[in-house]
């Protein structure tokens, strides 16, 4: 078991590495936010380690630009936030019911998108010492961007921040592609889901809905949807010799 662990470790490290680097480009735009906010290097860097994750904290800097309370921080932050509710839900399914409180914890506290990505694309179930090498590797690198992003902000100009960003969206490419050319119904709803993602943020009827919002409205419409018209078949459980879903 020990063995098992600690291959699962060094292959999240693995996997980690372009995550940093996609989370250095794009929490250097977010250090600019903490500065423009009139927060430290330091205090910007503890945040990230805290908190990792970019909607929140871009809220987050937003309130304290504005000088406003704890209690619009609070709110603010949640909603933009929101989605890692369901990610945590989704993720919790992915491990074995024998995983441990603490483990739960451990990997609760760093639910991020692209972590939850390559955590739910881990074959079979999930070894929660793979998500920890991903995560050491990853979340320091977010904490180093903002870092940065405080202290040498300005120095970079902005399309450049920008056209830096872009790597996030490949790496998600990476990690939809595989199964949807396996699979026509995980095809179709990968398509399905980014239609209805565009057409949520262009029409005016739903252009009060924050982008957290919106994604949590479309992640449970059509998840749950996909789970009616499209079950998994049951699995047969080697234990007990019982079937499970």
């Amino acid at each position: 078991m020990q063995k098992e662990n600690r291959l699962c470790f060094h292959q999240g490290l693995r996997h980690g590495i372009p995550i940093c680097l996609g989370y250095l480009a794009v929490s250097f735009t977010l250090g600019i936010a903490a500065k423009n906010a009139g927060m430290t290097a330091f205090q910007a860097t503890v945040t990230s380690l805290l908190v990792n994750a970019s909607a929140g904290q871009a809220a987050g800097f937003t309130v304290i630009a504005a000088q406003g309370s704890y209690l619009e921080m609070a709110v603010m932050i949640l909603v933009a936030n929101a989605r890692y509710l369901l990610m945590s839900c989704s993720l919790s399914q992915k491990l074995s019911p024998d995983t441990s409180l603490l483990h739960r914890l451990l990997i609760g506290f760093d639910v991020t998108d692209e972590i939850f990505g390559v955590s739910m694309a881990f074959p079979g179930t999930l070894n929660p010492f793979y998500t920890y090498g991903v995560i050491l590797v990853a979340a320091p690198g977010w904490a180093l961007g903002t870092c940065l992003g405080v202290l040498c902000g300005n120095v970079l100009p902005s399309n450049v921040m920008s056209a830096l960003s872009v790597g996030l969206y490949g790496m998600f490419l990476a990690i939809i592609i595989p199964p949807a050319k396996k699979n026509k119904i995980i095809a179709g709803l990968v398509v399905l889901s980014m239609l209805a993602s565009y057409l949520f943020a262009k029409l005016p009827a739903f252009s009060f809905l924050s982008s957290g919002m919106r994604i949590i409205i479309l992640t449970v419409v059509i998840s749950g949807a996909a789970a009616v018209l499209f079950p998994l078949p049951d699995k047969p459980d080697t234990k007990n010799g019982k079937t499970a879903a």
